[in-house]
């Protein structure tokens, strides 16, 4: 089951894409997080997906919001990712241990060893205000992220 709207939001460090660790806690008091799961880099509807947030850019990274997309990909599949797609987000890394950030959050399919498409907007206190859960290959809509944003 995910994290239900009202909860708090469960605490992780991941690796970035450089290689550098990411807290859920480093935002805290500082900025909303649009935290984004999905299945697999180099995939089409992931690209997709990480696409659209690079093209509004400017709708979610500003003074008030980050976004930190996960998936159970190493970092280093992260950065090639990351280049080959001009993608200048968060990229975090759940590889190891495996998939215990989508664990918490419920959105780790244990039968096909990824994530599923789950977004979740955390407020500056650590707060989930909003979330949607996909299937693997059902798409999510950005419009939906800056809908749920401009509630906060």
């Amino acid at each position: 089951m995910s994290v239900e709207v009202g909860q708090a939001a469960p605490e992780f460090t991941l690796s970035n894409q450089f290689g550098e660790k990411v807290s859920l806690a480093d935002f805290r008091g500082e900025k909303n997080v649009v935290l984004m799961f999905y299945p697999f880099a180099f995939t089409g509807t992931c690209t997709g997906e990480l696409c659209a947030i690079r093209d509004q850019y400017v709708d979610f990274v500003n003074d008030d919001t980050v976004v930190l997309s996960v998936s159970c990909d190493s970092p280093y599949t992260l950065k090639v990712f990351a280049e080959q797609e001009s993608l200048t987000h968060a990229l975090l890394s759940d590889f190891w241990p495996h998939g215990e950030a989508s664990k918490a959050y419920g959105v780790f399919l244990d039968d096909k060893g990824f994530s599923t498409r789950g977004t979740f907007i955390i407020d500056k206190e650590g707060v989930v205000r909003w979330s949607v859960v996909n299937g693997p290959g059902e798409a999510r809509e950005s419009a939906d992220y800056k809908a749920a944003l401009a509630a906060l």
